[in-house]
Parts: C-alpha cells; sequence; structure tokens
C-alpha cells in the first residue's frame, strides 16, 4: 500500500536514467498516442510517494495509488505480450549477434537488441495502440492521473532491471536466457558439433600442471616433461611446462547465475525463483569477499543477516516470500530493513538491545541534550525524549534516533558518535 506524502515539498526529477529507460518515456509521449493532456498530471503525481509496488506480468502492470480518498485505487496497464512464434523471431534476432547475446547475458539491453528486434517485425517499444490503461477511480479520461503516474515509474523499473519490458512482453529472464543459450550451442555455433552439442576442449589436467611447477619451485631440474609439451628453451625455467592457470579476477559487478530452465521437483518447497534469489545473493557475497569489499555477510548474525536480505528485498514480491519462511511479519521484516539501511548490524543490533554504558557517555549525551529539550529520562542505553523520541548508544559506539510508530520503536536516522548529531538526523 503506498503511502501518504508528508507536507514537504518532494524534489522534482526526471524519469529514465538508463537508454531504455528513457526509451520507454518516449514511446510512452511520442508514439503510443497516450493522451499528451493527461500525462504531465502523472508526472507530477508520480514525484510523490503515492504509487505503490509495480506488479509486472506478461502484458499487464498491476499497483495500487493513493488518490485524494483515505483507500487506494485500483490500476491496471496493459501492453501486447508476444506470441509464441514471436519470440522466436525475437530470440533469433538477438542470438544472431554475438556481442547482443552477450549483453543480455550480463544483464545490458543494447540499442541493437531493440533495433534488430524491431526489423524483424517485434517492437519491444509500445506503438500506437499498444498501451492500455485503467483505473477504478471516477475520472473516465485515458490515462487518468494515477494511470499516467504508472506509466512514469515504469521507467523507474526499466532502469533497475531492462529484463521487465521483455517480461511485460511474455518472457521471463529465465527463459529469455535459456532460449539464448540453447541457441549459441546450436549447430551454427563455430564451437558445436553437427548434433548441436559443444565440442570437448581438452585443457591441460590440473594435476599435472601443479605437480610440474611445485618440482620446479624446489629446484628438481631432473623430472622429465610431460610428452605433450616441447623442450625448455635456454634460460627459461618454466618453458615446456603445463602453464598453471590464472584465477579470473572479478568483474566491475556481481555475476548473475545461470537460470533454471525448470521448477524444482513436486513436494519440494523451493522455486526456481527462490532458488535463482539465493544464487544471486551468494553470488554478491562472492564478489564483495574476491573484491576485498567485505566480508560477505560472514561476519552477520541471523537476525542481521535477514535485515540485510529484506533490504535487499523492499519493493519486490520477494519481501513477501522472505516473509513467509522467516515467519515474521512483512512489518517486522521493514522495520530490521530501515536499520540496516541506516547502520547496518550495528543499528539492527540497536532496535532492542538494552544495557549500560559508563556512565560519563550517558552524562556528556544528557547535557548535550538538555540544551536541546526539556527533558531527558535515562534507562541503561536509552535516552527519552519528548514527542515520542527515543536516542539508543549501541554496543559500536553510536547513537541511533528513535521514534514510536505503529507500536515499533523505529530508527529515523543513520548512528552518529555524537548524540546530538544523531538526534538532529531527521533533518539532514
Amino acid at each position: 500500500m503506498p503511502r501518504r506524502p508528508p507536507g514537504r515539498p518532494v524534489p522534482r526529477r526526471t524519469f529514465g536514467a538508463t537508454w531504455w529507460g528513457r526509451a520507454w518515456i518516449d514511446a510512452l509521449e511520442q508514439r503510443a498516442r497516450l493522451d499528451p493532456n493527461r500525462l504531465p498530471r502523472g508526472r507530477t503525481y508520480a514525484h510523490t510517494s503515492r504509487v505503490g509496488v509495480l506488479t509486472i506480468e506478461p502484458g499487464e502492470v498491476r499497483t495500487s495509488v493513493l488518490g485524494s480518498r483515505d483507500s487506494a485505487y485500483r490500476v491496471r496497464l496493459r501492453v501486447r505480450a508476444f506470441s509464441d512464434a514471436e519470440w522466436e523471431v525475437v530470440l533469433d534476432a538477438i542470438a544472431a549477434r554475438a556481442a547482443h547475446a552477450a549483453a543480455l547475458l550480463d544483464g545490458e539491453l543494447s540499442p541493437g537488441i531493440v533495433d534488430d528486434a524491431r526489423d524483424a517485425g517485434c517492437d519491444l517499444l509500445p506503438g500506437p495502440g499498444e498501451v492500455g490503461t485503467s483505473c477504478s477511480c471516477p475520472d473516465w479520461a485515458n490515462p487518468c492521473k494515477h494511470a499516467a503516474a504508472v506509466c512514469y515509474l515504469m521507467a523507474d523499473r526499466l532502469d533497475e532491471d531492462p529484463f521487465e519490458l521483455l517480461a511485460l512482453r511474455g518472457r521471463s529472464r529465465d527463459q529469455i536466457l535459456a532460449g539464448l543459450r540453447r541457441r549459441r550451442a546450436s549447430p551454427q555455433d563455430p564451437r558445436g558439433r553437427d548434433d548441436g552439442t559443444l565440442r570437448d576442449d581438452p585443457g591441460v589436467v590440473a594435476r599435472d600442471a601443479y605437480q610440474a611447477w611445485a618440482r620446479r619451485q624446489d629446484g628438481d631440474e631432473g623430472d622429465e616433461l610431460p610428452a605433450s609439451r616441447s623442450e625448455p628453451r635456454e634460460g627459461d625455467e618454466l618453458a615446456g611446462w603445463p602453464e598453471l592457470p590464472r584465477p579470473p579476477l572479478p568483474g566491475p559487478q556481481p555475476g548473475r547465475p545461470a537460470p533454471l530452465v525448470t521448477d524444482a521437483p513436486a513436494g519440494v518447497s523451493a522455486t526456481a525463483a527462490s532458488l535463482a534469489a539465493l544464487a544471486g545473493d551468494a553470488a554478491a557475497r562472492a564478489w564483495e569477499l574476491a573484491t576485498g569489499q567485505g566480508d560477505g555477510g560472514l561476519s552477520l548474525d541471523g537476525e542481521a543477516d535477514l535485515a540485510r536480505r529484506s533490504s535487499a528485498a523492499i519493493g519486490s514480491p520477494g519481501l513477501a516470500a522472505l516473509a513467509a519462511r522467516s515467519t515474521l511479519s512483512e512489518r517486522k521484516l521493514v522495520r530490521l530493513a530501515r536499520a540496516w539501511d541506516h547502520g547496518g548490524a550495528d543499528a539492527v543490533a540497536a532496535l532492542d538491545d538494552s544495557w549500560s554504558p559508563p556512565a560519563e557517555v550517558i552524562h556528556h549525551a544528557r547535557q548535550q541534550l538538555l540544551g536541546e529539550v526539556a527533558r531527558v529520562r535515562v534507562s541503561g542505553n536509552r535516552l527519552s525524549l519528548p514527542g515520542g523520541v527515543q536516542l539508543r548508544y549501541s554496543q559500536g559506539g553510536r547513537w541511533y534516533r528513535f521514534e514510536r510508530r505503529g507500536g515499533d520503536w523505529e530508527i529515523t536516522g543513520p548512528g552518529d558518535p555524537e548524540p546530538l548529531a544523531a538526534f538532529d538526523a531527521w533533518t539532514r
């Protein structure tokens, strides 16, 4: 459910940070023939926090939008999904160019992919008459401002994941990548056999490579060279010996795991989507370790790791799935996620941690705050202030501002070693 925005104005911004996000906006404003007088009102609405999470399925986008009433309106955005025959044409066009297929396998939508699909007769971007909207509000215009807002916010989803455009046209990421991989292993692939399977690469026997290297490191010059290798050249210590494979360097971002073409067997609670989510999370953590940008979350306890996972799932259907598996409500997971976003594991621990810091720490904090508020009540690591506000001191030596919301105390700002800075965090 979308939230009613606060009273202060929301900064204006543009929609479409990537070329495919901008292409979606251009298609709506110029090609799809939506009422040009209604779209600007939707753009203004999209700048607020009135629109809920977008659910994207083949041919349809659904969400709820908060209007002037207390109850939200139901909004649908419809775009024609391609037939199976059309998708075969699209996948053939993508696979025909190695660079396009490689880009898509890396999670990027190359402009050439859209051009090639259009040349083949299947335009991925909506054309005239292809966008239909409906809304439960009393405005009969097409689109109304609520539906127009969804049109613009769809560009944000495309910025995050270009596969959402392809999903709207009828195929999921897993289906597309599996189709491309089948085509790349076809008889037309120069690496393939006539039966469509890939040719074997004999490579180097790892045992031979490492044993030969170890013998050279030990200075054992008398061992024979592998029969398949040439004699060493004079002055070249390791010439003729199998070369040690070099570990590949990590890329600039975590890789995407290969999709599962089929679902898990019947009776198994795991699904292809849940396994893909776990594999993607493992890949991100491994990348963090490989690049030295963290410990991959290996030091986190169960609650902190759940907070990390919840933060990544906010705004997606994955949050509901995570709630079902963890037996916690989505509200509780959102509380954990907000704490994680404000201060990681230290802030998550501060949610329920109650302990007694050194007296001088509390005295210093109380003296600072009494210059700003009329009363400060101390209980362990918690300082209660007027207006339903608390400051809590974490085991990591940081103060966090808490506010009472819906029966729970929630962190509302980043932690700071100075209590006054943490108290003022909400104004920053």
